[in-house]
Order: structure tokens, then sequence, then C-alpha cells
């Protein structure tokens, strides 16, 4: 008897879930404590059209008047502009193009990372390639679509040789990124990665200190996990990226 063809989005969230060890779509991490402490505040743009939410967009919308979302998407298009015409640190001597961010700007999840990479800079776009491809995936995995959430950078330019953003650069762009967290309203964000966590909780602690557990940043539930590059590198960092992400998407589902 021939079995039917499954859907390729659903074969590609199968795919990624036996990666990281699970046979269920869904598996509820153990009760944490979900009380978020409050550590020190955080950090401020997109590449055009990024900010025109998709033609189906996510539920998140809905919870936004038309006329305060109509304002929300005028502010971040002209942070954007800001942006793109930026000179504050060095990182703009080298770019190619800036990288605001994207995604639907009424979202419920927002994912910030640590700085745009080569094919990032070509395209002005957060999160394509290969990193991309998986963030993408974990958030099919958390039942929602990439449309449905909003990306963004701590710094909007690459660092030569995708290195580390150093403390100027994050400083210089550091009132765009708060601007964006405060105009997206988000209910839960996702640091991910060391350097996002460290700017946005303002400490130097390692990664595998923070993540698992909530903070908070700007008054928003906040939840640290591991790049997606990172994942690329060591898939063993999957299991505990899905297990954080679980945190996430209950937290959603019961907020």
């Amino acid at each position: 008897m021939n079995r039917p063809e499954l859907d390729p989005a659903l074969r590609d969230l199968l795919g990624y879930l036996a990666d990281i060890g699970y046979g269920d779509l869904y598996a509820s991490p153990q009760a944490q404590n979900s009380a978020p402490s409050e550590p020190g505040q955080p950090p401020a743009e997109p590449a055009a059209g990024s900010l025109v939410p998709a033609a189906a967009p996510g539920p998140a919308v809905g919870r936004v008047a038309p006329a305060d979302l109509a304002a929300r998407i005028a502010e971040l298009a002209e942070i954007e502009q800001r942006v793109a015409a930026c000179t504050r640190c060095r990182l703009s001597e080298g770019r190619t193009r800036t990288v605001f961010g994207a995604g639907n700007p009424a979202a419920d999840l927002m994912f910030i990372g640590e700085g745009p990479g080569a094919e990032e800079d070509r395209q002005g776009l957060p999160f394509v390639g290969r990193a991309g491809e998986l963030l993408t995936r974990i958030v099919q995995a958390i039942d929602l679509r990439r449309e449905d959430v909003y990306i963004a950078n701590v710094v909007k330019c690459r660092p030569p040789g995708n290195r580390d953003p150093q403390t100027d650069e994050v400083i210089a762009c550091r009132g765009y990124l708060e601007r964006q967290i405060e105009l997206i309203q988000p209910r839960v964000i996702v640091a991910l990665g060391r350097i996002a966590a460290q700017t946005l909780l303002g400490n130097e602690d390692p990664i595998g200190r923070m993540r698992g557990r909530w903070w908070k940043v700007l008054g928003v539930p906040t939840m640290v996990t591991y790049h997606p590059a990172a994942l690329l590198r060591n898939p063993a960092l999957k299991r505990p990226t899905w297990e954080d992400m679980q945190q996430v998407r209950d937290r959603l589902r019961d907020s």
C-alpha cells in the first residue's frame, strides 16, 4: 500500500526533531522556576521592505489596533533609514548594507542575534544562509512561521571577518535595538548566543550559565539559548536548544 507524501514543512520539522533526539512533536519540559530575575537593561533596524507584514500575518497583528500598527511600522521605517545612514562606529566603513531587522512588527516573539554575517551583509536581511535556515526550522518546531516573528541583531553592520562586535560598536547600536523592542512590544524575547545574551542582560556570564532560565529585558520575559551557527558546528547543542524553545512555546501559550 502506498503511503501518503508528507507535507515538505512537516517532513523538515520531523527531521529536525529526529536530529535532536525527540521522536514526538512535543514533549513538555519539567516545570521550572518562571519567576524572571531582573538583570541590567538592554539595547536599537531592517532592509527595504522588511517591515511590511507578510500577506498572511501572524496572530499577533490582531492584538494591535490598525492605527497603532501603522504608526509602529512608520517609526520602524524611519529608524531603519537612520541606521542605513549611520556612521557612529567603524563597522559602517566596511559594510555593504545595513541589516536592521525583519518580520512581523507586532510579533509576540522576537529573536535577537549578534550581528550580520557575509550573506546578511549582501542581502540586507538577518539570518539568511545555513544558520537562517536552521532558525526557520526552530521557529516551525514551536508551531510558528518565520513571518510570525521578528528577528534583529545587536549590531546592524557586519563585523569584519565575522569577529565579535566590540564594546563601542555595541554601544553605538544600543539605542536602535532598544527602540525596536519598545515598538514591537514582544511578549517573549529569545537571545541567540553569548554576545546577544551578554549585551541584553548586561553581564559577562558564559552562555551555559544563562541559558534555560527566564530573565527580563526592558520588562519582557527573555530566554537565552544557543545561536543557530553554534548548532551547525556542534550538533550536540540542538537538544538543549530544543528544551529552551519548548519553554518559550509554553510561555507564549500560557500568557
